[in-house]
């Protein structure tokens, strides 16, 4: 077939516009990759090449003004305001670019520019958790207290996890625990908690006490695990009237056995009623490797069921538990008593009860009789008296590693019927 001459130039055509267009996509790719790249560095000049390669490109000239502004050793604040400001130029609908502007409009003096800017990422992203967060403390930094802490509230609403770190810088910023649970925690469990628990670790019992008392009044059901930081810190301050007054509501609020102890009897659970809270004022056991831990009848009048400690033999085993915080009074008398039952226990190192006042040293310091090898129902008795500052004793069962070659702790014990008791207390058949 006969090819004409218009037929060949339109071809030619077409594949010369192609080649042009691939040339031109390839340039723009290439500058655009050279750009990107450039503005990734870590250096102000490469950064500032590759906003120069693509000057209409925001997030160049936002990079380019934090790289100015968070510069310790150079910083331009000036220069880091022009870049962000044109960076909102190119892209006025970014709450993160806004934020940034307000941060250098606030690092140069102008406080009413970095509100305003703070409202404009406000109206642009009105449901975000990090502009509500930031634009708070700001609000904070300027004396706006209310305003700064309704957005902190909205922040949390939005983003719980800025919860840990509002409740700490709240407080800091006022030290009212009031205005923190009026004004910034939502009125839940989890929120009151976390207040707790920050409160329990810097020691301020009080405030965490004023929470606590606020999350018993929301009336809703309770983990008791959750409240145990503030009862090791209430335990640390020696406050035992708030530590018993909250081990009842918080027993009361998960649900839990809250009757108070038979015989008027400090230790709670002494006849193992009930498996362990392990923790606040309740049997604690840390299941030390080679020690297995459950539970038998117990026979009268020990009560009802009786705990069963049983030991493999495998090492050289001390032992410091169960264990359990009692709540005393200063500079008064009382009387320990428990059953104890052992078969087959090794060593010269046996078992035996300890009492001691866990915050002063010497103040109280007594141990029941040593049982070694195989006893039936023993009765251990001891009278106690408290110092002048004792406001809690730790009761536990104790056994300090043995000095003997053979030395390998084997076994079973038997715990019942544990009570602690004022020696001027009216008793109910006091067991013999």
């Amino acid at each position: 077939m006969e090819q004409t001459i218009g037929g060949y130039r339109t071809r030619l055509s077409v594949l010369l516009a192609a080649l042009a267009c691939g040339i031109f996509l390839c340039y723009h790719a290439a500058r655009f990759w050279l750009a990107d790249h450039r503005i990734h560095s870590n250096n102000l000049e490469v950064i500032e090449s590759g906003a120069a390669l693509e000057p209409g490109d925001a997030e160049a000239w936002d990079i380019l003004g934090r790289h100015r502004q968070l510069d310790f050793a150079n910083a331009d604040p000036v220069q880091a305001l022009a870049n962000y400001q044109h960076a909102i130029h190119d892209d006025p609908l970014s709450a993160n670019y806004w934020m940034n502007l307000a941060s250098a409009y606030e690092a140069n003096g102008d406080l009413k520019g970095a509100q305003e800017s703070f409202e404009h990422a406000r109206a642009v992203y009105p449901l975000s958790a990090e502009v509500a967060w930031n634009y708070g403390n700001f609000l904070l930094r300027q004396d706006q207290d209310a305003a700064g802490y309704a957005e902190i509230h909205d922040a949390i609403q939005s983003d719980p996890s800025f919860l840990t770190l509002a409740i700490s810088r709240v407080w800091r910023s006022g030290r009212d625990v009031n205005i923190l649970i009026g004004q910034v925690l939502p009125a839940t469990p989890d929120a009151y908690f976390q207040a707790i628990n920050f409160f329990a670790s810097i020691r301020q019992t009080d405030a965490a006490l004023i929470v606590w008392r606020d999350l018993v009044a929301l009336g809703k059901p309770l983990t008791l695990q959750r409240a145990f930081p503030l009862f090791d810190s209430l335990i640390q301050a020696d406050r035992s009237n708030d530590a018993t007054r909250v081990w009842i509501e918080g027993l009361t609020a998960a649900g839990l056995p809250h009757d108070l102890p038979l015989r008027h009897s400090l230790i709670w659970n002494g006849d193992f009623a009930h498996d362990f809270e392990n923790g606040g004022l309740g049997w604690r056991w840390n299941a030390p490797v080679g020690a297995a831990i459950d539970f038998d009848t117990a026979p009268p009048p020990a009560g009802v069921r009786s705990l069963r400690l049983d030991f493999g033999g495998g090492s050289n085993l001390e032992i410091t538990a169960p264990m359990q915080f009692v709540a005393v009074e200063p500079k008064r008398e009382y009387h320990f008593h428990a059953y104890m039952q052992t078969e087959g226990i090794t060593t010269e190192s046996g078992m035996r009860f300890s009492i001691i006042d866990p915050n002063h040293n010497g103040a109280v310091n007594q141990l029941t009789d040593n049982l070694t090898g195989s006893h039936k129902w023993t009765a251990l008795d001891l009278d106690v008296a408290t110092g002048s500052d004792t406001h809690f004793l730790l009761v536990n069962l104790y056994r300090t590693g043995s000095r003997m070659f053979e030395n390998k702790l084997s076994g079973t014990v038997w715990l019942a019927d544990v009570t602690l008791v004022r020696a001027d207390a009216q008793t109910e058949s006091s067991p013999q």
